[in-house]
């Protein structure tokens, strides 16, 4: 028994019908969800399953739990239908691709690997291996980020076989070999032409979709690692 993680193949759908295969508490198990469960530095989705307010999701196994909020009695066979908060999931979707495109310029221009990160809509930090920050840093990664943004790159996502995936440079430095040997299949983001990387979240179509990012601030996290916090804004 497994849930179908409907979001790996499409980040868009806003809606869904499913089965509930388990219950506990004022918790449920689809058998298949457009949901995304907290994991991965993107939080969960939220949003609503027959009615009832989704206030949680998280993974466990091969299952997602949804948590809903207390009201009418769901029992596994139930066919339902589901709804996500798709402003808040959309705007998540475009603070993981400004992250991954982040990730890009850095690794572009610096050679510089990402050690870290968290995310909220439209908020986000990231941790790089720098040491120190080169001189105006938080100004040219601004501009070099923003201007890769309006350049409109595509992003793809593939699966590919692990052992496939392993031999790929790129995919290596964003660590493939901590993904436990059990998972055979490894799902790649490609930032056409800029960044690609093993990731299980849900990115826009296009770097042009996330908007523009604002650097806030750096901060020192010790030796060798340094912290860029930024928002998302809106194109103008």
């Amino acid at each position: 028994m497994q849930t179908e993680l409907l979001y790996l193949n499409d980040a868009y759908l806003a809606e869904f019908d499913a089965q509930v295969i388990d219950v506990r508490d004022n918790a449920v198990v689809l058998d298949r969800t457009a949901m995304y469960p907290t994991g991965g530095g993107q939080p969960h989705d939220s949003g609503e399953i027959a009615g009832r307010r989704v206030i949680d999701v998280r993974k466990e196994g091969l299952l997602v739990w949804h948590i809903l909020e207390p009201g009418n009695l769901l029992v596994a066979g139930d066919s339902v239908h589901a709804r996500i908060d798709w402003d808040r999931r959309h705007a998540l979707m475009r603070t993981h691709t400004a992250l991954h495109v982040l990730c890009g310029v850095i690794w572009n221009q610096w050679r510089v690997p990402v050690t870290g990160g968290n995310m909220e809509p439209l908020s986000a930090r990231m941790d790089f291996e720098f040491d120190p920050l080169p001189e105006g840093f938080a100004q040219t990664v601004e501009g070099l980020v923003n201007d890769a943004l309006v350049a409109d790159y595509p992003i793809a996502v593939s699966f590919l076989p692990r052992d496939t995936a392993v031999q790929d440079e790129d995919l290596i430095r964003t660590k493939v070999s901590l993904i436990p040997e059990s998972v055979k299949e490894i799902r790649v983001v490609d930032i056409v032409g800029l960044d690609k990387q093993a990731d299980g979240g849900t990115h826009v179509r296009s770097t042009a979709e996330v908007g523009r990012i604002k650097v806030l601030k750096t901060e020192n996290k010790g030796k060798g690692n340094k912290r860029i916090r930024l928002e998302i804004l809106d194109a103008p």
